[in-house]
């Protein structure tokens, strides 16, 4: 695979992100691994969603007590490691102008960024 060339088997939403922030952002080989998990991550919280919009958010549990949906918490967590994984990979922010070169994005282009990608649909 070329540098900065889609990886094969991205979805919709894992094949967005990964060219919007390609076409933005000059990538190491080790943020390109980044960024391919949190597209990948992406497409499965999107499948995750998918199926969640049919399913029942009350289930039986075990002992055949009412429990939340297990799909719920999964998606919860898939989307917080979906936020951790861009965060790491510390973009440009071009509305503030600040580099990445290690510091901080503001608060609002990540709420932006957590919005777009980390709950997806």
């Amino acid at each position: 695979m070329a540098l900065n060339e889609r990886p094969t088997g991205l979805g919709l939403q894992g094949s967005r992100l990964w060219e919007e922030i390609t076409d933005e952002n000059d990538l190491r080989v080790d943020e390109l691994r980044i960024l391919e998990d949190a597209c990948r991550e992406v497409d499965l919280v999107e499948r995750m969603h998918v199926e969640l919009l049919d399913a029942r958010l009350v289930v039986k549990g075990s002992m055949g007590q009412d429990v939340a949906n297990p799909l719920v918490q999964e998606l919860r967590q898939h989307r917080a490691l979906v936020a951790r994984l861009l965060a790491v990979l510390k973009l440009q922010d071009d509305e503030a102008g600040v580099e990445r070169d290690g510091q901080a994005r503001s608060s609002q282009a990540r709420s932006a960024a957590l919005s777009r990608w980390g709950r997806v649909g």
